[in-house]
């Protein structure tokens, strides 16, 4: 079995991940994934379905302020102008979630390449940089002693 969050390997009666901590077999939200941002099908649902009817409600609104009020021409154009405004920063930020996101997904996509982090091995040493190996830290800031005899008394 393996963690749906990592990908590690995992024994059968874990209820967590022992890699990421991630709950094994929790069931996912439909429209939400575990970072809380909407699903890709999620919003473009949600733009298709406030374009539809946010065109359905400024029609239905440009026919009861004709019939209904009785309206010239310009004010009905600039209560729907408005409504259109209104429907395309809607719109606006659905899209700008949605490219965010796929941005996001290609950019984690493109770090974790097979080999990039395949193993946990080290990476092979790279070629040195300076010139000459640098001498230790403590070379000569100590005093080297010279052994101190004394002629022991005995009594």
């Amino acid at each position: 079995m393996y963690c749906s969050s990592c990908g590690a390997a995992i024994g059968q009666d874990l209820s967590y991940c022992n890699r990421c901590g991630a709950k094994l077999g929790e069931a996912k939200s439909e429209s939400l994934n575990k970072t809380g941002e909407l699903f890709p099908d999620s919003l473009i649902w949600a733009i298709v379905s406030v374009f539809v009817v946010g065109l359905g409600c400024i029609i239905a609104l440009m026919a009861m302020m004709k019939q209904l009020l009785n309206l010239d021409n310009q004010s009905i154009l600039t209560v729907t102008s408005l409504g259109f405004l209104l429907m395309l920063v809607i719109e606006s930020a659905f899209i700008w979630k949605l490219l965010r996101r796929k941005n996001v997904e290609k950019q984690a996509s493109e770090a974790a390449l097979p080999g990039a982090h395949a193993t946990k091995e080290l990476k092979a040493a790279g070629e040195r940089m300076l010139p000459e190996p640098l001498p230790s830290v403590t070379e000569h800031t100590t005093r080297s002693f010279e052994p101190l005899y004394r002629d022991r008394k005995s009594k």
